[in-house]
């Protein structure tokens, strides 16, 4: 067992130039960046209508925010819905 930042981390395996992400719960590359957890894999169920978001947002880091942060600045934001009644439907009352 190995103790991280004051967590116990079992079944941990030492690897070179790794760290452990708290998000993914196992070891990166250092400089791993990652803001969001995986999401989990649990299927609503078929008689809920579920709205389908996709968006990407690109941005630059060159501002600095402090000696150890710089400032996620968009640049390009995007972003594409559809429910589960419309999939394949050009226009859906159900999510416009």
């Amino acid at each position: 067992m190995l103790r991280y930042v004051g967590r116990l981390v079992k079944e941990a395996r030492h690897e070179f130039k790794k760290v452990y992400c708290a998000n993914f719960k196992q070891n990166r590359d250092v400089g791993h960046l990652c803001y969001m957890r995986p999401l989990k894999d649990v299927l609503p169920d078929s008689s809920d209508t579920v709205l389908y978001v996709f968006y990407d947002v690109e941005a630059t880091q060159n501002t600095k925010y402090s000696d150890k942060a710089t400032l996620h600045v968009p640049d390009l934001v995007c972003v594409q819905h559809f429910c589960s009644q419309c999939e394949d439907a050009e226009d859906c009352e159900e999510c416009g």
